[in-house]
């Protein structure tokens, strides 16, 4: 069954469709540019897998892409093949003068390429990409991270092609490998989580454990995540609105800070949320995609949009003076993965 994850738009104010103008703006036909000022790109700062991946995760996630956002994902596809090694392994970074500025290797931006491979290889629309996607997830899913998070991103790649093709083996041994990597919450109703430090992306570790349990058949971990999830979405609404870890985290006992808030924890959080919907159903998991996207739109600690309509940009972090306005690839991502749960298709988990 799948469930779809609808937005309603609050009275007074409409629910944008999700724009790729600006991702176009920061994309030559080398890769996608990581910086901007405003919403200009900073070729200086040149190119990261990181926000390719998430490109093609965003690319593919689209049932009935345009030629332009088709010609995305394939962009997106050559750079993060041309990242990787023939162990499996990803360089990071790429200067605009084209060459690795790192070494390959298996963090952050590791399990987020198999999470950009793996969509792809489940949903783009175009077979070729389906198979080169395939091809390249596979040869990463040989390796293991140690990480946490690289893992818990990996995961949500197998994730997609468990869903497309349950007898993917190298994705379901990497899927079982990233929860037990993950770890469980603590008994502590205070502090349910595997880590003393919310850090980033906290969502994505609870979002890895309920695709885990749904799709291996594995209870105990499915009501792990749920509860992650559960006071993860509790502790960050403040007064009806979301209000979002900020960038220096939170510590176990130590003082919350909300100031400098960063559109990737929303976007993970809509994901996460979108994904607890399409597997329990339950109305609480829809009212927290509606409260991501409805973050971007105003519904924050300074009751400020964090999205430029004129470029379709994504702005960089909320401050306590108010947004930065710079307009960089992860933030525009961010901004395109939430308001891509407004209709539901990228809510459809299963």
């Amino acid at each position: 069954m799948t469930v779809a994850t609808t937005v309603a738009p609050r009275p007074g104010r409409s629910v944008p469709s999700p724009t790729f103008a600006h991702l176009t703006r920061l994309t030559d036909d080398t890769g996608l540019f990581e910086h901007a000022r405003h919403a200009t790109a900073r070729r200086e700062h040149g190119y990261c897998t990181d926000d390719v991946a998430r490109g093609l995760v965003v690319t593919s996630r689209e049932a009935t892409p345009s030629a332009e956002v088709l010609r995305l994902a394939e962009c997106y596809l050559a750079f993060l093949t041309h990242a990787q090694d023939d162990q499996g392994a990803f360089h990071n970074r790429l200067g605009f003068h084209r060459r690795w500025t790192d070494q390959p290797g298996l963090g952050d931006w590791w399990g987020r390429a198999l999470w950009g491979l793996g969509t792809a290889a489940a949903r783009c629309p175009v077979p070729w990409i389906r198979r080169e996607a395939h091809l390249a997830f596979t040869l990463g899913a040989s390796c293991r991270a140690t990480a946490p998070r690289s893992m818990a991103f990996a995961a949500l790649g197998a994730a997609e092609l468990l869903r497309a093709d349950p007898g993917d083996g190298p994705a379901a041994e990497l899927l079982a490998d990233a929860a037990a990597v993950i770890g469980r919450p603590s008994a502590d109703p205070r502090w349910p989580w595997p880590e003393q430090r919310l850090t980033y992306a906290n969502a994505a570790l609870a979002e890895a454990l309920l695709v885990a349990g749904d799709l291996l058949d594995d209870p105990p971990v499915l009501d792990a995540g749920l509860r992650m999830l559960t006071w993860l979405l509790y502790i960050q609404i403040s007064d009806g609105h979301l209000s979002v870890l900020p960038s220096s985290g939170w510590q176990s006992g130590g003082p919350r800070l909300r100031h400098d808030q960063q559109p990737i924890e929303v976007a993970a959080l809509a994901d996460a949320c979108a994904t607890a919907a399409a597997i329990t159903g339950d109305a609480i998991w829809h009212t927290g995609v509606r409260q991501s996207v409805d973050w971007f739109l105003g519904s924050n600690d300074i009751g400020e949009p964090m999205w430029d309509p004129a470029t379709g940009g994504g702005y960089d972090g909320l401050t306590l003076h108010g947004p930065n306005l710079n307009q960089g690839a992860e933030s525009t991502l961010a901004l395109i993965s939430t308001l891509q749960h407004r209709t539901g298709p990228a809510a459809s988990r299963r």
